[in-house]
């Protein structure tokens, strides 16, 4: 279940960029979430003003989804 919006934390993009590397290891930058955010395909953010901010269980969501699955080699299509 989601948390409660009063004791959610948002991250700027930049944090959380940081989150996803840290927590997931996948590369991830500022200027990728913003290029996201335009053609689509990034995680959910919302807007604080004219600042985007993520929600860290969005962004946990959609880096996993960025993960695909175990494979031995890769000459096997998927």
């Amino acid at each position: 279940m989601a948390e409660p919006l009063a004791t959610q934390r948002y991250l700027r993009r930049a944090d959380a960029a940081h989150h996803v590397r840290q927590t997931w290891g996948i590369p991830c930058s500022a200027k990728w979430l913003a290029k996201l955010a335009v053609v689509g395909g990034g995680p959910i953010y919302r807007k604080a003003g004219r600042f985007p901010i993520y929600a860290s269980a969005d962004l946990d969501i959609w880096a996993e989804g960025r993960i695909g699955t175990p494979r031995r080699s890769t000459s096997v299509a998927v």
